[in-house]
C-alpha cells in the first residue's frame, strides 16, 4: 500500500513537472510579446488582445495547468507593464481591476474549454485507432483454421495486434493454458486462479477476466501491459471468449464428423464380414450333411460330422446375430408387431442355454401364457443378450435365475445370476453405447453392446430395461412389457 501511495506521488510530481516545461513557449512568447508592445506604446486593449492569443495557442498545445501558468503570467504583465501606476501590481483605477480580473477569468475559461476540446479529439482519435485494431484482430481470428494449434495462434495475435507484453488464455473445457510474452507479476496462476473462483481482478499493470458464454464459465483471459485496459479490455474479452467458443463448436463438429464416417466404415466392414463368414458355413454345413447322407460311416465318424455340422450351424446364426446388434446400435429400431406369448418364448429360451451352457438355468414361470405385441426376433434378442450376459459373468456351476410375472397391466422378466456385482458408481452408466464396467473388461471379452441394444429393443415396444439396484447379492436385470388381451 505504502508503494503504491509513493508511485502516485512519483507520478503526480512528474506530471507537474512535465506541465512547467510546456508552459516554458507560451512564457517567453509572453516575453517577447510584452517587449514589442511595450516599446510601441499600446494601450491596455491592445496588449490585452495579444496576450489572449498566446493563451488560446498555450491551450492548444499544453495542458491545463501549463495554460493556467501562461494565463497567469499573463495577467501579471499585463498589470505590471500596461496599468497605471506602470511597473507597480498596484492598480489605481478600479475598473483597470476588474479588466484584469475579467483578463484572468477569460483566459483560465479559454484554457479550460480548449483543454476538454483537445482531450475529447485526443479520446475520439484513440477510439478511432482501438477500433481499427480491434477489427484487424477480428479478421485475423477468423482467417485461422480452427485446428489443434489456433489458441497458441490466437493468443500470439492478441499480443501482437496491441503490442501487450503478455498475453494468457485459459481454456475451461480442457484445463489447458495457453501464454505468449513474458510477465513478471504472475500472469499465468493468477490467470487460473480466476477461473477457478469465477472473478475478475487486476490492477495498474495486470487486466484479468473471465471468459462467460451461455451464462456460463468457459475460461479466463489475462492481459499484462494492456494500454487504456477502459477502452480495450471489453471487447478483447468478447472476442477471446467468442474465439473459445468457435474452436469448442468445430471440435465437437469434428468429433461428429468422424464419428458419423467411422460408422459408414463399420458398415461396409459389417457387410463384407457377413458375406465371407456366411458362405464358407454354409459349405461346411452343406458338406458335414453331405458326409452323413453317403452312409457308411463309423460311430465316431458320424458323430464328428454331426457335430461339424451343429457347430457351423450355431456358428452361423451367431454371425447373424451379432451383425444384427452391430446395426441395431445405429439404426433406429423398428418392431414389426405381432401376438406374442413371453411365457413360452423364454421357457424355449431357457431351455435352450440350459443345454448349452454348463450354468444351471432355474425357470420360475407364474403365468402359464402371457401376451404382449412384439416382434419376435428382436425380442428374442434382447432375451438372449441378458441370459448371454448372466453365464458370461456367473461362475461355472452356479445357477442363473429367470422369473416371469405378470404386475397388473405389464409383463416382468427377471434374469438373476451371481459373482460380480455392478459398482453403484458404474450402474448409471451400464445401459451406455460402448461401456463396460471394470469388473466386467476382466472377466470375459465384448463389445459394450449388448444391453444397449436390448434396451433400444425393449423401448421400441414399449417397456423397460433396468438394473435392480435391491438385490443384496449378485446382478439382476428385470424387463418389463406391456400386455394384451388374446382377444385381439
Amino acid at each position: 500500500m505504502a508503494k503504491r501511495v509513493l508511485r502516485m506521488q512519483r507520478v503526480k510530481i512528474h506530471r507537474f513537472w512535465r506541465s512547467g516545461i510546456r508552459a516554458v513557449p507560451g512564457t517567453l512568447l509572453v516575453g517577447m510579446v510584452t517587449f514589442v508592445c511595450y516599446g510601441l506604446g499600446l494601450n491596455l486593449t491592445a496588449a490585452g488582445f495579444l496576450y489572449l492569443i498566446i493563451v488560446v495557442l498555450q491551450s492548444l498545445l499544453g495542458d491545463f495547468v501549463s495554460s493556467a501558468i501562461v494565463s497567469i503570467i499573463a495577467d501579471l504583465c499585463l498589470n505590471f507593464f500596461f496599468v497605471p501606476p506602470l511597473f507597480s501590481f498596484r492598480v489605481s483605477d478600479s475598473s483597470d481591476t476588474w479588466a484584469l480580473i475579467a483578463f484572468l477569468i477569460t483566459g483560465l475559461v479559454i484554457t479550460r474549454l480548449m483543454t476538454q476540446v483537445r482531450r475529447e479529439a485526443e479520446t475520439s482519435e484513440l477510439h478511432r485507432h482501438e477500433m481499427k485494431l480491434l477489427y484487424e484482430l477480428a479478421q485475423r481470428l477468423l482467417a485461422l483454421d480452427p485446428d489443434d494449434v489456433v489458441m497458441t495462434k490466437a493468443v500470439g495475435l492478441f499480443r501482437e495486434v496491441f503490442q501487450i507484453q503478455a498475453v494468457c488464455l485459459y481454456d475451461g473445457a480442457n484445463a489447458e493454458l495457453y501464454s505468449d510474452g513474458e510477465s513478471r507479476n504472475g500472469l499465468a496462476g493468477r490467470t487460473r486462479a480466476a477461473y477457478i473462483s469465477h472473478r475478475d481482478s487486476g490492477d495498474n499493470a495486470v487486466f484479468i477476466r473471465c471468459l462467460r458464454a451461455a451464462g456460463k464459465t468457459t475460461g479466463a483471459i489475462g492481459l499484462d501491459g494492456l494500454h487504456d485496459a477502459e477502452l480495450t479490455a471489453g471487447p478483447l474479452t468478447a472476442l477471446a471468449a467468442a474465439m473459445l467458443e468457435r474452436v469448442r463448436v468445430f471440435r465437437d463438429a469434428s468429433h461428429a464428423a468422424a464419428a458419423a464416417q467411422a460408422e459408414v466404415f463399420r458398415g461396409a466392414i459389417l457387410d463384407a464380414l457377413a458375406h465371407e463368414f456366411k458362405t464358407p458355413l454354409a459349405t461346411i454345413v452343406t458338406a458335414a450333411g453331405g458326409l452323413r447322407a453317403t452312409g457308411g460311416l463309423r460311430s465316431e465318424q458320424l458323430e464328428l460330422a454331426e457335430m461339424a455340422e451343429m457347430e457351423a450351424s450355431q456358428l452361423g446364426l451367431l454371425t447373424s446375430r451379432l451383425l444384427r446388434i452391430a446395426r441395431l446400435d445405429h439404426e433406429q429400431v423398428k418392431p414389426q408387431l405381432e401376438l406374442t406369448d413371453v411365457a413360452s418364448l423364454v421357457a424355449q429360451l431357457a431351455d435352450q442355454y440350459s443345454k448349452r451352457t454348463d450354468r444351471e438355468i432355474s425357470l420360475v414361470n407364474e403365468v402359464p401364457s402371457v401376451h404382449v405385441l412384439a416382434d419376435c426376433e428382436l425380442l428374442r434378442l434382447a432375451l438372449r443378450q441378458l441370459l448371454d450376459n448372466a453365464c458370461k459373468y456367473s461362475p461355472a456351476g452356479s445357477i442363473i435365475k429367470v422369473a416371469v410375472e405378470q404386475q397388473q397391466e405389464s409383463v416382468c422378466l427377471r434374469v438373476w445370476n451371481s459373482g460380480s456385482l455392478v459398482l453403484s458408481s458404474e450402474r448409471a452408466r451400464i445401459f451406455e453405447r460402448f461401456y463396460r464396467g471394470s469388473e466386467a473388461r476382466h472377466l470375459a471379452p465384448g463389445t459394450g453392446l449388448g444391453l444397449y441394444v436390448a434396451r433400444k429393443i425393449v423401448q421400441a415396444h414399449g417397456g423397460d430395461l433396468d438394473l435392480e439396484t435391491d438385490v443384496s447379492e449378485g446382478t439382476s436385470f428385470r424387463l418389463t412389457l406391456p400386455i394384451v388381451s388374446q382377444t385381439l
